[in-house]
């Protein structure tokens, strides 16, 4: 049952989605390409759903002793995105429930949560339109107050209601600050027993020669606000994406595709710098699931998590990613290229972090820690393999699900390894760019496929929250 626009988001939340076959999008391409098997078609994603990961070690191993059903709810917004749905997978297949908040119910993704058993659904935004806009309309990603743009407290009351367990992750959509804060107070009020915020540092704060970037220093000042409500918390910082990849004309992580088959990276971090990755889809989840089931004795009292499982510079990111794809990445240093329509939020967030990274110059013990706190960054990986010691690193990333993502974004360089060869580039790179449009003049426009600014029709990252 779809409510009506009318209908209140808490009215609908306890109402189990399931949406009609009609809703669930379908790969463009004909079946004939769909019946391609290529080189890289050994994954870790099951054959229940192109989106589905290997998860954890349960997948496959049958449990040692009997396991009880977990009685616990958690609390998870922003559902769609990487960090969210890995935990929604993971938790819900060994007996948790989810309340989880959903922007929309478009896309596998959100398919996937909103069909989930142990899953129920609060389907809205996190902000309200209090007031329409004077003139034209409000882009709701810019960082900070934003006129005519409010906190949707009934939504955010909701989704605590019966919770014991929260795992949140706030979004440049809306006030991000006043968003993470009021998230704060209503788990306080609903007696959360441990919340689990996914934060990131201001840099900033610890040094004033170096510049805030914007997204990242909302999530932070959203952590001070939980440290002062003296909330059973633990802050977990994610590492780079491994899954940031694409050949798509994204900004920032765009692998290039070359005439001759080859990729470039370029970005502004020092060429031997050392940075941390994470899969975020395959290893989010079985870490913040150990978080909960250890429990705040162990990791809460405010206590900080660098999540990530390898630390690789730039060049040893590249040479990784070769060996497990196949073909040559060249990683380059320069300024980040933005070639298609961005959020606003996330333009300002590029721009001052090309800011930060220029301040290393060419001295890479010079440039500024990822994390900010250099303690926090020689954690990793240590402390993120007591949680989940079956991470996927870059290089099984690049061999088993780098091929089948851009397969599923409407690339085809995958196959052309199978004649034998890396070329066919130049007929890949055009398709990337036809198969991304950029989204209306309005960010906030009232259709839910411009809400992104940056739209992919009918394709794997259509589903996915930007940075979630």
């Amino acid at each position: 049952m779809v409510p009506s626009p009318s209908m209140p988001a808490e009215l609908f939340s306890e109402m189990t989605i399931r949406p009609v076959p009609r809703e669930i999008k379908t790969s463009n391409t004909s079946s004939s390409r769909e019946e391609t098997r290529h080189k890289h078609s050994r994954s870790s994603y099951s054959d229940a759903s192109p989106l589905v990961s290997r998860n954890n070690s349960l997948t496959f191993r049958p449990a040692k002793r009997p396991m009880t059903t977990p009685d616990k709810t958690i609390a998870v917004i922003n559902a769609s995105g990487r960090q969210a749905a890995s935990l929604i997978r993971v938790a819900t297949a060994v007996g948790y429930h989810v309340r989880a908040q959903l922007r929309n119910l478009e896309g596998v993704v959100a398919t996937e949560v909103a069909t989930n058993p142990n899953v129920t659904v609060l389907r809205g935004e996190l902000y309200t339109k209090e007031r329409p806009a004077e003139r034209g309309q409000v882009d709701v990603t810019k960082n900070g107050p934003i006129s005519g743009i409010g906190v949707n407290h009934g939504l955010i009351s909701e989704l605590f209601r019966g919770a014991q367990l929260a795992f949140i992750n706030t979004t440049f959509y809306g006030d991000e600050q006043k968003i993470g804060e009021a998230l704060a107070e209503a788990a306080k009020r609903a007696g959360i027993q441990h919340y689990v915020y996914s934060s990131m540092p201001d840099h900033h704060a610890y040094n004033e020669d170096w510049p805030s970037l914007p997204l990242w220093a909302s999530k932070h000042k959203v952590e001070d606000f939980v440290r002062k409500l003296k909330l059973p918390a633990t802050f977990v910082y994610t590492g780079i994406y491994n899954n940031n990849f694409t050949s798509l004309p994204y900004p920032l992580f765009c692998t290039e595709l070359q005439p001759d088959g080859s990729w470039i990276w370029q970005a502004p971090f020092h060429p031997d710098a050392k940075l941390p990755w994470l899969d975020a889809e395959h290893d989010v989840g079985p870490a913040i699931l150990q978080i909960f089931k250890d429990g705040v004795k162990k990791w809460g009292g405010g206590r900080r998590i660098a999540l990530a499982y390898e630390m690789l510079s730039p060049r040893e990111a590249c040479r990784f990613f070769t060996k497990g794809v196949g073909r040559p990445l060249r990683y380059v240093r320069g300024p980040i290229e933005v070639k298609v329509k961005i959020p606003e939020g996330y333009r300002c967030q590029l721009e001052a972090l090309e800011e930060l990274y220029r301040l290393g110059k060419d001295d890479p013990a010079q440039q500024p820690p990822y994390f900010g706190d250099a303690a926090l960054e020689a954690s990793c990986p240590g402390v993120a393999l007591e949680l989940w010691e079956g991470p996927r690193g870059l290089e099984e990333y690049a061999n088993e699900v780098f091929p089948l993502e851009e397969q599923a974004n409407g690339l085809t360089w995958m196959l052309d390894d199978d004649d034998g060869g890396v070329g066919g580039g130049g007929g890949s790179q055009d398709h990337s760019q036809a198969a991304l449009s950029p989204a209306s003049e309005h960010p906030d426009s009232e259709s839910e496929d411009d809400d992104d600014g940056l739209v992919m029709r009918g394709l794997k990252r259509d589903d996915e929250e930007w940075l979630a």
